[in-house]
């Protein structure tokens, strides 16, 4: 097959692109910084001769958008909302313009769109969509209207012989350098891998070869549009997903933290709280439904296997050493 991957340059198309490549499929990236053989420079706003990579490719799958990973200033929130509702809409333009528009869009959606919750997991039917929660913070909102806006900027494009899904994505847990992996194994290495605030809010999560999987299951599934959860099955507490992840990596203790401490560490890593202290709880309900089996569905196996890769990588980029990176990239994905 023939996929092209908008912004495909951050973590999640780096897991992708390597994965459906080695599996002998024609990947094209679209980035704003094309740097080798089979990059193509687009801006993620306007049709340029980029749009000729879509004319007969099978699959879109669009992942561009200004990370995520980053204080959740004004101008940063703007730049979120903007560049995701801008990518899709021009991957969609470029999709009705072509004289072979691909068989299926996937859009890069994500998992907090859903409520703040404790008492139920989310799923695609039953699922709270978020943004009027009682008791979390105002600007929480604005996340969910993000995905609300992306989503429904696919919704709207005129592309009728084309099959769409929005992937409502879990984090994506990889072995690679500047991950969110990363960031949660550097503090385990301190001693700072305890509870935060408590540790009671729930973590969705995917594992790097199940995400692949399941872009891979959906781009042959013809019966399934819309939106799909891309998580693993076990969501769990905070406290939980450190406590497996420090055994795997083999530190004994973790200190905990107040909500206080966790607002210093999230600046300290230029990101913000909602990102350690919203409770996730996302289960993939239509994954499930049409016979998607997980390898990795509960954390701590999937923590040992992803601390063993993470082991293999030259030592100079391992979590917590001079000069791995610190926090999950920042900027755009393409």
């Amino acid at each position: 097959m023939k996929i092209v991957l908008p912004g495909g340059t951050g973590q999640v198309g780096t897991v992708l692109e390597r994965a459906l490549t080695a599996a002998g499929h024609e990947v094209v990236v679209l980035t704003r910084r094309p740097a080798r053989r089979g990059h193509i420079a687009w801006d993620g706003r306007t049709l340029g001769p980029w749009a000729a990579a879509m004319d007969g490719c099978d699959a879109v799958v669009n992942l561009a958008g200004r990370s995520v990973s980053c204080r959740y200033t004004p101008a940063n929130l703007r730049e979120m909302m903007d560049s995701r509702v801008r990518s899709a809409r021009v991957v969609g333009e470029a999709i009705e313009a072509a004289a072979r528009p691909p068989r299926v869009w996937l859009q890069m959606s994500t998992a907090t769109i859903y409520a703040h919750r404790f008492d139920a997991p989310n799923d695609e039917r039953d699922g709270l969509i978020g943004g009027s929660e009682p008791g979390v913070p105002d600007y929480w909102s604005f996340s969910v209207d993000i995905a609300r806006a992306w989503e429904r900027e696919q919704e709207r494009a005129r592309t009728p012989h084309t099959r769409k899904v929005a992937l409502r994505s879990a984090m994506v847990m990889s072995p690679d350098p500047g991950g969110v992996l990363d960031v949660l194994l550097g503090l385990a290495r301190l001693g700072l891998g305890g509870p935060v605030a408590g540790g009671a809010q729930y973590v969705s999560w995917i594992h790097d070869r199940d995400f692949v999987r399941a872009v891979r299951f959906l781009i042959e599934r013809e019966d399934i549009a819309g939106a799909v959860n891309l998580s693993s099955p076990a969501p769990l507490p905070q406290r939980a997903l450190m406590r497996a992840l420090r055994a795997a990596w083999g530190v004994p203790v973790g200190l905990p933290a107040t909500g206080w401490m966790a607002e210093i560490g999230a600046f300290v890593l230029r990101s913000d709280t909602e990102l350690l202290l919203k409770s996730r709880r996302v289960v993939p309900g239509r994954l499930l439904e049409a016979g998607f089996a997980f390898e990795h569905p509960h954390w701590p196996e999937a923590a040992d296997d992803l601390v063993r890769r993470v082991r293999t990588r030259p030592r100079a980029e391992r979590p917590g050493s001079r000069g791995a990176v610190g926090a999950p990239r920042g900027g755009r994905a393409g």
